[in-house]
């Protein structure tokens, strides 16, 4: 198939920039680490399995897939809802790299009865996805704070929950992600007191950013601990907001990371596509994905 000079260019580019990111960090272009690029859901809006094919519009390798709202079957538990998103990976190539219970924010685990039936309901769903991790939120009013103090007895709950469900997501070959307001420490005594290789900490750079964390380090201090990146900073484009993102990539490629990068980034001109195009490429060249 013949290409126009402007492809040609556009091409040449891309491969120069990511090879001369993959130099900077000493990686030799055939073992670059393999990282792929993801959006949340409601970040691209794009809910439903038709967001498959705006994911693979923008240049993405996947899409993180929301559970739905509260109810006693979350919608993601319908089998007919997930064949529709089979079928649309099988049509576009794109995966489902993630799930999300974003729910959990309005609808807490630490105080919900139906928490428990959630996460089987979705780790059950997240394995007939093909996917590997999902996204327990502690947001809102399941913030695990409360003015920056660790609500205790919601962590002691917690705990116990996720004690019970770590078993299921092991046997799935699911890891429930927790992503919270909590600094690095917090989380990995939270970690070592449920004694799962299924639960670890799904990092929002952006989250702990804003809440004056030092990212870099939290990252090279949870390491292995990380299950999967989020990726935003406010209302701004990446690179240009107060994130700073090559000390990020740094620890990312020191730890030896190799899975998703999800977007969770906003659309500063209303331009829904031209916008994440803009950060992908952005991520792609700071990292070195090709």
């Amino acid at each position: 198939m013949s290409i126009t000079r402007r492809e040609f260019l556009t091409r040449t580019a891309g491969g120069v920039a990511g090879a001369m990111v993959a130099s900077k960090w000493g990686i030799a272009e055939e073992t670059r680490p393999k990282l792929r690029l993801s959006a949340c859901d409601w970040s691209l809006r794009a809910g439903g399995p038709g967001g498959l094919e705006i994911a693979k519009r923008v240049g993405l390798d996947g899409l993180e897939v929301s559970a739905g709202e509260p109810a006693e079957t979350l919608q993601i538990a319908d089998p007919e809802y997930r064949r529709q998103y089979k079928e649309n990976v099988e049509k576009t190539g794109i995966v489902v790299s993630s799930t999300a219970m974003g729910l959990l924010n309005n609808a807490p685990l630490a105080t919900d009865p139906r928490g428990p039936a959630w996460l089987e309901q979705t780790i059950k769903a997240t394995k007939d996805l093909d996917a590997k991790v999902m996204l327990l939120a502690f947001f809102g009013e399941g913030d695990l704070r409360h003015r920056r103090e660790l609500k205790t007895d919601a962590v002691d709950v917690v705990v116990e929950r996720l004690k019970d469900a770590a078993p299921k997501a092991e046997k799935a070959g699911v890891i429930l992600g927790l992503e919270n307001t909590l600094s690095a420490k917090d989380n990995m005594a939270i970690l070592d007191r449920i004694q799962s290789d299924a639960v670890r900490v799904y990092y929002d750079t952006g989250n702990s950013t804003y809440n004056r964390y030092d990212v870099p380090a939290e990252i090279r201090e949870l390491n292995d601990r990380i299950c999967q990146f989020h990726f935003k900073d406010g209302q701004h484009y990446l690179g240009q907001g107060r994130v700073k993102m090559e000390p990020i990539a740094e620890a990312i490629h020191a730890i030896d990371y190799k899975g998703w990068i999800v977007l969770e980034t906003a659309i500063p001109s209303e331009d829904r596509d031209a916008d994440f195009k803009k950060n992908a490429q952005y991520v792609r060249n700071l990292l070195g994905v090709v």
